[in-house]
């Protein structure tokens, strides 16, 4: 399915990343979002952002828990 410029539409979403064994959500970042397909496009400002959020000094708002489990084909 391809979206075309006019089923973009702004929004705010959640943004999750792992990086090393360590996952990152930072969440009210603000994308360009197809109606069609939900894929989430982001500037390039905003991407850089997020880098320096990431690599940065910057300490996140909270830490949250989140449980871990492996899916397996065979049952």
């Amino acid at each position: 399915m391809n979206c075309g410029i006019l089923s973009m539409i702004e929004k705010r979403v959640t943004y999750t990343l792992e990086v090393n064994g360590k996952f990152f959500m930072i969440k009210n970042v603000p994308a360009r979002v197809c109606e069609e397909t939900g894929e989430s496009l982001f500037s390039p400002e905003t991407v850089e952002r997020i880098q320096q959020m990431i690599g940065g000094p910057e300490k996140p708002k909270r830490v949250i828990e989140t449980p871990v489990s492996e899916f397996s084909t065979s049952l």
